[in-house]
């Protein structure tokens, strides 16, 4: 995780890696245009809330049942399972652990990696499969909770990185599949299957229409302008989506570890829901997920069943975790790589 350099005064850290940033994020003309993360009047409300970083014992939460499950890794040797199968060995563990929603939202002002063993919503859980799959990947002695963040971050926030500030953190799932897909961690595969259809039309709008629901928004009205242009910029995204009348055919081409995104038919956002695909042992590839139903992680039905059940569920995307050697770790071609699939037609 990154630590602040404390022979720069605070102020000047922020501004410059808010500079920084939207220099490494910038496209070539004729690609999106990315919004910048804030409006030069508000640098001084972001510098002031990333004056320090949070400490370990508010960003994770749960590190005896971390522990646990690191034990259990190291002495199964899960590292010489594929990626998939190691993500679904974390799932496992956290079978039935109670769902949580908003544990992304810890602090009113800073921003910051974390993880909640203790309780998860569906995006966490997700995120804490595939960064712990990641992290056991590194052949060490022992793992931290700052190991774990460390894959956190990368896989959380535009370019894989965090200084603090809430924008620079992914707020909308389709957009994740493109930057994830763009650094190496994840192959979005939904445009593999026969098919798919491109959404249009698509209101992005969730958190600023409903910002009273998110802390950030709450306490720092001048992130809602910024937001926007955020929600602007992701409904203009070339977001190709697998109906769910097509899925049924497909399920035997999902593999463990799948991220099953779950499109809405609704406006605000493309997707409402996230989970991974898990293989039984009766042949079935169910739908694994924290359940504001069920109240906590549950294996749900099939995939198709799970969509089928829900009227507003319109279909899916799918992205395959790929093995940490895939890591994108250059910015150029990461640049390169994100422009292009921003170009799909």
């Amino acid at each position: 995780m990154i630590r602040i350099a404390s022979e720069i005064p605070p102020a000047a850290r922020a501004i410059r890696r808010i500079l920084s940033t939207v220099v490494m994020l910038g496209l070539v003309a004729g690609c999106l245009a990315r919004p910048a993360l804030v409006r030069a009047e508000d640098k001084a409300a972001i510098a002031r809330s990333t004056e320090k970083p949070l400490p370990l014992d508010k960003t994770f939460v749960g590190e005896k049942k971390f522990d646990g499950i690191v034990a259990k890794a190291i002495e199964e040797n899960w590292r010489a399972l594929p990626i998939g199968e190691r993500m679904v060995k974390v799932a496992r563990e956290l079978h039935h652990t109670p769902y949580e929603g908003f544990t992304l939202e810890i602090d009113d002002h800073i921003e910051s990696p974390s993880a909640n063993f203790d309780g998860v919503d569906c995006w966490t859980f997700f995120e804490i499969c595939l960064g712990f799959a990641r992290m056991i990947a590194f052949e060490k002695p022992s793992y931290q909770p700052d190991d774990l963040l460390d894959q956190i971050q990368l896989t959380r926030y535009r370019g894989g990185k965090c200084s603090g500030e809430y924008l620079e953190r992914i707020h909308y799932l389709a957009e994740w599949y493109f930057e994830n897909d763009a650094r190496g961690t994840i192959d979005d595969i939904t445009r593999t299957f026969p098919g798919v259809q491109r959404i249009t039309g698509r209101k992005i709008q969730e958190m600023t229409v409903l910002w009273k629901s998110y802390r950030y928004l709450r306490e720092n009205p001048e992130l809602r302008g910024p937001m926007k242009n955020w929600e602007t910029y992701v409904a203009s995204m070339p977001v190709y989506y697998l109906p769910k009348d097509k899925v049924a055919a497909i399920e035997d081409k999902l593999q463990d570890g799948d991220i099953i995104g779950i499109v809405t038919n609704q406006q605000g956002g493309f997707c409402s829901h996230v989970g991974m695909a898990i293989r039984t042992d009766d042949g079935v590839t169910r739908f694994m997920h924290a359940s504001t139903n069920y109240h906590k992680v549950v294996i749900d039905k099939s995939v198709s069943g799970y969509l089928n059940s829900f009227k507003y569920h319109a279909g899916i995307l799918v992205g395959r975790p790929l093995e940490i050697s895939e890591t994108v770790k250059d910015v150029d071609l990461y640049q390169k790589r994100l422009e292009a699939l921003l170009k799909q037609k």
